[in-house]
């Protein structure tokens, strides 16, 4: 497929980040292929996730096809970019045709990205996982690749401070060693594998930041850090479903996440 519009939008975001100096250190990115279908299953933290876990395919000149919700492709700025990217998006009402759309993007020979918990995690520790990543790998028949993303939450978080011009920060981007799915595997179970070692690989990149700050908002509470613990996350998590239900059912529009 042409991609117009996807490269000048990499050189955009790069020129932004060296403009702010931003220190990206990418690891393991040899684990990406070169060429061929790939499912890069990320961690997230923020919501500028997607471009950071995108570099770790650039080493390897690829570009990766985030599944992203709905609502940001009917937005009238991010839809056509998402679009014209040729992103996935994803309706949580009737998520097969999404499913079916990324899996024949796998057969296809793309890398396709997700992030299977779904939402940010307010926590910064990896929240429980849906199993659409092992699912998909398996049915295209593609490696699973894990990518621990750590710093992003720095620039913009949910429920956090936005700062996007901040400069200086550290961005760790960890690939990990592929798995290849296979059919007949347990989905839950190799969901269950995949959260366990994202954890392993974020705890090592949060251990190895260079700008650790104790009781900063953007630390999470198990390296001293002041961020909600898990417990206190899906609280909040639980409190904004209902509030958007709310919202629903008296006729409101509801703000993306």
């Amino acid at each position: 497929m042409a991609d117009i519009v996807y490269p000048p939008v990499i050189w955009t975001s790069l020129t932004s980040f060296r403009a702010l100096d931003l220190r990206l250190r990418v690891e393991g990115a040899e684990h990406v292929p070169k060429a061929g279908g790939a499912v890069l299953a990320a961690n997230h933290v923020s919501y500028l996730d997607f471009i950071f876990a995108g570099f770790a395919a650039r080493p390897a000149g690829r570009l990766v096809r985030f599944m992203a919700k709905k609502e940001v492709f009917d937005h009238k700025i991010s839809g056509p970019l998402m679009r014209a990217m040729h992103h996935i998006p994803v309706d949580r009402s009737a998520g097969a045709a999404a499913y079916d759309h990324a899996v024949r993007a796998l057969r296809g020979g793309e890398i396709v990205g997700v992030f299977p918990e779904a939402t940010i995690s307010r926590s910064f520790t990896v929240k429980d996982m849906k199993s659409g990543a092992v699912r998909m790998a398996a049915s295209a028949g593609v490696p699973l690749i894990p990518v621990a993303l750590w710093g992003t939450q720095r620039l913009w978080s949910k429920g956090c401070p936005r700062n996007l011009l901040q400069r200086h920060v550290p961005i760790a981007i960890v690939v990990g060693e592929p798995t290849f799915p296979q059919a007949d595997d347990d989905p839950a179970a190799l969901t269950a594998e995949l959260r366990v070692r994202l954890s392993a690989m974020l705890d090592q990149a949060q251990r190895a930041y260079p700008d650790i700050r104790p009781g900063a908002w953007w630390q999470p509470v198990h390296l001293g850090g002041t961020a909600p613990t898990p417990e206190e996350a899906a609280a909040l998590d639980t409190a904004e479903i209902e509030a958007r239900r709310t919202r629903r059912g008296a006729g409101h529009d509801t703000p993306p996440e």
